[in-house]
């Protein structure tokens, strides 16, 4: 926890996630679902912090692991990137997070006595030094390279033109709408996402790449542009 406890104090932007901290550490052996809750809060935080401060839009209710994947990109990894490979292992981890808080949480579902009882029994102490530190290091990176990286503009990719960088999902509403009416939308338990909108907040640069192609069917090819140039 120290480590992170220092990168907090080191970036006064993040001093008020330390609640989160003290509340993993203080429930780690008696409560370790309260633990688990505030893990989740803590990473769910940092990206969404993250992304807002880069201006790039997330989904409503957006899972944990979609959270940090887009953090990540929003900190300028791309997919060929070793470190994004990293990253999706621990967006995982996080999804895992949000799914044992679900499985231990009292408040996450009800709970008869048994399963209130049980709820701790359920993490061996080595699994939940694991998950804690996991935790930790996810944080860590994603506050110290965001710090660390603020001066630093990506650049496209070289001939990239204005059509290969679509900055805001919202800006290009003829393509999602396209994209939308192609696949429709999925549905997860009460939430529903068009499929434009997951594209480009899961994999930015498919939804990047799928918006080219669009454009380019969309413009008439040279010759044909010529001879309605040339007719009177």
């Amino acid at each position: 926890m120290e480590k992170l406890k220092a990168t907090l104090a080191q970036y006064s932007r993040w001093q008020p996630y330390g609640v989160y901290v003290d509340r993993m550490e203080g429930h780690l052996e008696t409560d370790f679902s309260v633990s688990v809750e505030n893990a989740k809060a803590l990473l769910e935080g940092i990206g969404k912090e993250i992304c807002d401060a880069k201006c790039i839009p997330l989904a409503n209710a957006p899972a944990i692991s979609v959270v940090l994947k887009t953090a990540f990109r929003a900190l300028g990894y791309n997919g060929e990137q070793l470190v994004t490979q990293v990253s999706t292992s621990l967006a995982n981890i996080g999804q895992l997070i949000g799914t044992l808080r679900n499985e231990i949480s009292p408040t996450s579902h009800g709970k008869s006595l048994k399963e209130l009882s049980d709820g701790n029994d359920k993490v061996d102490l080595l699994t939940r030094d694991f998950l804690i530190d996991s935790t930790l290091v996810v944080a860590v990176f994603l506050i110290r390279a965001f710090e660390e990286r603020k001066g630093d503009v990506v650049a496209p990719a070289a001939g990239a033109g204005a059509a290969d960088v679509p900055p805001e999902y919202d800006d290009h509403e003829d393509f999602n709408n396209y994209w939308d009416e192609s696949f429709g939308e999925f549905s997860m338990g009460q939430y529903s996402y068009p499929a434009s909108e997951i594209l480009f907040n899961v994999d930015l640069q498919a939804y990047q790449a799928e918006y080219k192609d669009f454009i380019e069917s969309e413009e008439p090819p040279a010759e044909a542009a010529d001879l309605q140039s040339e007719q009177p």
